[in-house]
């Protein structure tokens, strides 16, 4: 058996040892009783089904609007394939089902457990202490996590397997694209639904809640505070998890595709394999966090972390040296993936932690106003994507140097597959990331709950210490996010370029210079042109978004003073609060906006394709493509870790002051501190995160709808 053979089989064994793993997660969770010996208890039981039922209400008419788009597209792709006898696009049709199936999959899955796991964890936590909660917590977002890596590997793995015989390797990961395409559109539309439906609520009930009556956040009394609740779920379980399987796997597929076209079997297996030895990895380094030496959940979580880099890297040394000791740059390439993706969530933690400095300036400039709590957060949040822009530039460099030395005539290629592979690397530990990022808003609900339920102040205190973690571990997962976008993108944009070399029968360094070298005298006005749409498509793009928000965040904040001003007695505990309204306003407000920014990302690289063929000259469309990717790439990646970082540092800020630094609750520095927050929230949780899988469903769509439109099917 060759090392590609091994490789798929492992990584399909791994997969399936990833969902049983999960599985037997979801079992342990679901078995745990929900308490309710106290009035406390009884009452926390009865918001989380409020939680639970509207998050049920929201994915499930979300994911309708979802799984149609997904349909209709592949159905026609289905159609054409039928039609004409092209058994490529039959299957990419069929891949792409699939692959819109599985994001939503992990989606839906994991924001379920994510609401099952949240009021366990507060009886955890009052019955057993942090430790126990922290485990159970950890374990809840671990569901989605895993789930990433064990349907990833299993649907890339399986599919390989199940067509090689059928095909040669070059038509193969050229379906696989079309599984990564159909993760792509899935979460696209997640994402930016779920950032719309949990920003809005956020916004609307702190305007009214904190800003003008001066309730607590999370105050049962507020209208628009289950809703909030809701976002949390839909937004950073939901559609976290839908964003990074789709990179996860795009990131193994990517530089497949530009193996495949070199000839490369061991090369086309080796991102497979590097996966599955990482996936096994953190399964083993997830249980760090039950038996974890340190009393702060944040450095469990931290550890945790680092730990998974670590074996993940230790790991695949062994195994590739084993297996395939003729490929051994490709496995230094992958650690300098894993290096990059440490480097940008750390540097997101740094900019976004109440322990550092930039959080703290930030602070600091609220006592003097608002204005001031804005422009210093605008000036920490441009500084904090220097070092991880620099760390993902130098990461492509160097595996571009380094892989030139994994073929001896297709230099370039091979470079180009190795700076691919980096983004396969960084993305190997996304399981534990992942879990990381899911466990926040298990925890942050848990606080709500504990909150709103009347809970003591010790208990309240605690689950504070879970729920500060959780906002940690959200921004690193973030920067991560983007900047796994920015390589796989880079590495999708590669594999364009060798798709339309296999299929136009050009080298791919003659494909490279028509289509990325702006001093061609015949096409680089045409690649220029396409940076410059590129850039601002982008622009557009997070307008598009931040405006959705806005407009439902104003409707649910009119909705808020209406209760208010009719129902006095709901401010005096009186009246109860017409919570299904809000959950409902906010409901139809984001399932309405959802469509347009993903329609935008969808037929942008289509259209500007179509130039080339309507001006008689195909490779004009692709000039102006590839510059239209190169363009939305850079800016995507600028934009996209600016938002996250900026909206973190604002939303630590108001926690900073809300410690008792600089007045603390109530004063004047802490509600310009608000202010600040609630301008952050829509970048951070929005128009940020969705910048991730807007590149990438631009670049992927390119390498598989694109080459049928200029050379035919």
């Amino acid at each position: 058996m060759g090392l590609i053979e091994m490789s798929m089989w492992l990584g399909l064994a791994s997969g399936l040892i990833g969902i049983l793993y999960v599985v037997g997660l979801i079992v342990h969770i679901t078995r745990i009783r929900i308490l309710q010996d106290d009035e406390n208890s009884k009452r926390a039981a009865q918001i989380h089904e409020y939680i639970k039922s509207a998050s049920m209400a929201y994915i499930k008419a979300q994911f309708t609007v979802i799984l149609s788009i997904i349909s209709i597209i592949s159905i026609i792709l289905i159609v054409i394939g039928v039609v004409t006898g092209s058994s490529l696009v039959l299957w990419t049709g069929v891949a792409y089902l699939l692959g819109g199936l599985s994001s939503a999959t992990v989606s839906i899955v994991g924001m379920i457990m994510g609401v099952l796991s949240n009021v366990r964890v507060l009886n955890a936590l009052t019955k057993k202490g942090l430790k126990s909660a922290l485990s159970l917590a950890f374990r809840g977002g671990s569901v989605t996590g895993f789930l990433v890596g064990g349907i990833g590997l299993v649907g890339t793995a399986g599919l390989f397997i199940a067509l090689n015989g059928f095909a040669d390797p070059v038509n193969v990961t050229q379906i696989l694209l079309g599984y990564a395409f159909g993760a792509s559109t899935a979460a696209l539309f997640a994402r930016v639904g779920g950032g719309i439906y949990t920003k809005a609520a956020d916004v609307g009930a702190d305007l009214v809640g904190k800003v003008e009556v001066g309730i607590p956040e999370d105050d049962p009394r507020n209208p628009g505070v289950i809703a909030d609740n809701v976002g949390d779920n839909v937004g950073d379980c939901a559609g976290m998890g839908a964003d990074l399987f789709e990179s996860y796997v795009e990131g193994m597929i990517a530089p497949m595709a530009i193996a495949a076209v070199l000839g490369s079997l061991d090369l086309v297996a080796y991102p497979v394999l590097f996966s599955a030895t990482a996936l096994i990895a953190s399964i083993a380094i997830a249980q760090f966090v039950s038996v974890s030496p340190f009393s702060q959940p944040g450095r469990t979580l931290t550890a945790t972390s680092i730990l998974s880099i670590i074996a993940a890297a230790l790991i695949n040394g062994v195994v590739t040296y084993a297996m395939a000791p003729t490929i051994a740059p490709a496995f230094i390439v992958g650690v300098l993936g894993l290096v990059a993706g440490a480097v940008v969530g750390f540097t997101s933690d740094y900019f976004t932690s109440p322990l550092y400095k930039p959080v703290k300036i930030v602070a600091q400039n609220s006592q003097f106003g608002p204005a001031l709590t804005i422009l210093s957060g605008l000036s920490m949040g441009f500084y904090s994507t220097f070092i991880p822009g620099i760390a993902i530039a130098l990461a492509a460099v160097a595996s571009y140097a380094i892989g030139s030395v994994l073929s001896t005539t297709e230099k370039l290629l091979a470079g180009i597959y190795s700076a691919a592979l980096a983004g396969t690397g960084m993305l190997a530990v996304a399981p534990i990331v992942v879990a990381a990022d899911a466990y926040g808003p298990i925890v942050d609900n848990a606080a709500g709950l504990a909150e709103q339920a009347g809970y003591e102040e010790d208990v309240r205190s605690l689950a504070d210490m879970l729920d500060s973690a959780g906002n940690t571990m959200k921004s690193i997962s973030k920067g991560y996010a983007i900047g796994s976008a920015a390589l796989t993108a880079l590495a999708l944009l590669f594999s364009f370029a060798s798709v339309l070399s296999s299929r136009s029968g050009l080298r791919v360094d003659q494909v490279m210079q028509t289509i990325f070298n702006a001093g061609h005298a015949e096409y680089g006005a045409y690649f220029i042109g396409g940076i410059i749409i590129g850039v601002v498509i982008v622009a557009v793009f997070v307008a598009m978004v931040i405006q959705a928000v806005s407009a439902a965040a104003g409707r649910l904040v009119d909705e808020i003073r209406r209760q208010f001003r009719e129902k006095p007695g709901i401010l005096e505990w009186k009246e109860r609060p017409d919570y299904e309204r809000a959950v409902q306003i906010v409901t139809f407000y984001a399932l309405r906006r959802l469509i347009a920014p993903g329609v935008l990302a969808l037929l942008a690289p289509i259209v500007i394709a179509v130039t080339g063929p309507a001006s008689g000259d195909i490779w004009k469309g692709a000039a102006m493509l590839g510059g239209l990717l190169t363009g939305s790439i850079g800016s995507g990646l600028l934009l996209g870790l600016f938002q996250g970082n900026v909206g973190n540092t604002w939303d630590n800020a108001k926690k900073f002051v809300e410690a008792g630094n600089f007045g603390g609750k109530g004063s004047e520095t802490h509600k310009a501190a608000v202010v600040g927050d609630t301008v952050g929230d829509p970048l951070k949780d929005a128009a940020g995160p969705a910048i991730n899988i807007m590149i990438k469903v631009m670049a992927v769509s390119s390498s598989v709808i694109i080459p049928l439109i200029l050379f035919g099917l």
